[in-house]
């Protein structure tokens, strides 16, 4: 789908009108970003009028926040479902947030270039900023229970950092890779990441 056009009729028949809003919110932060971003925009490329926008959104803000909990929703509900399917080992549940990075990276951009502008919006909104430190905070927690079920090993500070690590990791992907995407090799940068993080898992223990 182009960024210009609205989304097409057949992609929003299943939809709530809630969903069908958000969908459209989400692409069209996605052309012009939160700053630039406006409701009639929002309601031209979910085709319905204004008011109807207003109706289950009354501001911009509200809308907006609906639509940051979809992006941390959807990126939870992603690693909620491989995790079940991921072997009883670090490496296969190392593999899930790798996995779920690049997915959003490569798959699902419009949530990960809207995330780029969420942390924009968090330094002066403080229920995006709670929301998303809320959201850091989950994610080392999973990763620090990665550690210490799989690793219990390594002196509790390295079973601390290595979370904040790999969180930094991951996320240093979208930058590089939505500036730059010709020149920035996801799947060889992911791989080298996962080497580097079981190694420290691995070694850390023992020196």
């Amino acid at each position: 789908m182009e960024k210009n056009e609205p989304i097409e009729k057949s992609r929003t028949e299943d939809m709530s009108t809630e969903d069908r809003i958000l969908k459209a919110a989400l692409y069209t932060v996605e052309s012009h970003t939160i700053s630039g971003t406006r409701m009639h925009l929002i309601a031209e490329k979910a085709q319905m009028v204004q008011s109807n926008v207003h109706y289950y959104y009354r501001t911009k803000e509200a809308l907006l926040l609906a639509l940051h909990k979809k992006v941390l929703d959807t990126c939870y509900n992603i690693r909620k479902e491989d995790v079940k399917k991921a072997g009883n080992c670090l490496e296969e549940q190392l593999d899930v947030f790798l996995n779920q990075k690049k997915k959003f990276l490569l798959e699902k951009t419009a949530y990960d270039t809207a995330e780029i502008d969420f942390w924009v919006q968090a330094r002066i909104k403080p229920k995006i900023r709670e929301r998303m430190c809320h959201s850091f905070e989950s994610w080392r927690k999973e990763l620090k229970y990665l550690f210490d079920t799989y690793c219990p090993e390594l002196p509790e500070e390295k079973r601390t950092m290595l979370p904040s690590m790999v969180v930094s990791l991951m996320e240093g992907a979208t930058i590089q890779y939505h500036l730059d995407p010709e020149r920035f090799d996801v799947d060889g940068y992911f791989a080298m990441c996962r080497e580097m993080i079981l190694k420290e898992a691995r070694t850390e223990g023992k020196r």
